[in-house]
């Protein structure tokens, strides 16, 4: 009779560093991982770009619809009613590829229009026979809150590129596309200023720094001895946000006690890089 050997018992030590790890709260958890990553990456174990997809999909897997959201004030949208001369010069000068429609309320989007479904009509020698609502596509709806990575799975099972976005009382706040989502994954800071792939913060003398606004604040208060709070927002681009009070634009700027912060890189959906300056006179933190 042939006697099989038993199978391998797990090493209990091994067993129980692994469960410790994620015994720890989930902010202490992703530091650890975050730190593991880092000294594999510094060992040539994974790339400097497999290190910056896994964390992006790390942060995508903290992050909201809301945080990237293309706000409603800032999309091309058409009205439904509207006639090809009218909704062409628009669609023509955005340049994007999908646009919502609005019925007969600011807040009823009934399709997505796909400006490939418009090419027929440099061949139509009858402009006025084009009806929007015949070429709508079928519009998805989100709440405000849905996870995105969440969202990028449903996205690539229904084959859907653009989702429309609705706060808690069903108002149309804006839109997200699939690209928005791949962004936060795969997406690099292309800036003039380079910071280092490995750091979040770079200094060029002791007065001025240049940080990427994905900086966490743990990161950014370890780094400058401050004490911004973690409770509303993650990252230092979330406070100085909220700072501004609206989207900035390039070379906007904002003080928050110590903390002179200007725009370095920004587009309409989010803060990229900071340049920071220290405001010496001042004793606030």
């Amino acid at each position: 009779m042939i006697q099989h050997p038993k199978p391998s018992e797990p090493d209990p030590s091994k067993l129980s560093r692994v469960l410790g790890f994620f015994k720890n709260d989930r902010t202490n958890a992703k530091q650890q991982l975050k730190s593991v990553l880092r000294e594999a990456e510094k060992d040539q174990v994974i790339d400097t770009e497999a290190l910056s997809i896994i964390e992006g999909a790390m942060q995508v897997s903290n992050m909201q619809v809301r945080d990237i959201m293309i706000p409603r004030s800032q999309l091309i949208t058409v009205n439904v009613d509207t006639t090809p001369a009218e909704f062409l010069p628009a669609i023509i000068e955005s340049g994007h590829s999908r646009f919502p429609v609005i019925g007969d309320s600011p807040d009823e989007v009934v399709g997505i229009l796909l400006a490939k479904d418009l090419l027929p009509l440099s061949l139509s020698s009858n402009l006025d026979q084009f009806q929007i609502k015949d070429h709508l596509r079928t519009v998805t709806v989100v709440p405000e809150s849905k996870a995105l990575n969440v969202l990028l799975k449903e996205f690539r099972t229904n084959h859907n590129h653009m989702a429309v976005v609705v706060d808690e009382y069903g108002h149309f706040g804006g839109a997200v596309t699939i690209e928005d989502v791949l962004e936060q994954i795969v997406g690099e800071i292309e800036d003039e200023y380079d910071v280092d792939d490995d750091s979040y913060i770079k200094s060029f003398d002791d007065n001025t720094y240049v940080v990427k606004a994905l900086t966490e604040i743990e990161e950014f208060n370890e780094y400058f001895k401050s004490n911004f709070s973690d409770e509303a927002f993650d990252t230092i681009g979330g406070i100085v946000l909220q700072s501004f009070g609206c989207l900035p634009k390039r070379d906007d700027v904002t003080t928050i006690g110590l903390f002179n912060f200007t725009v370095l890189n920004a587009d309409n959906r989010r803060i990229h890089l900071l340049r920071i300056t220290l405001n010496v006179d001042s004793d606030e933190l």
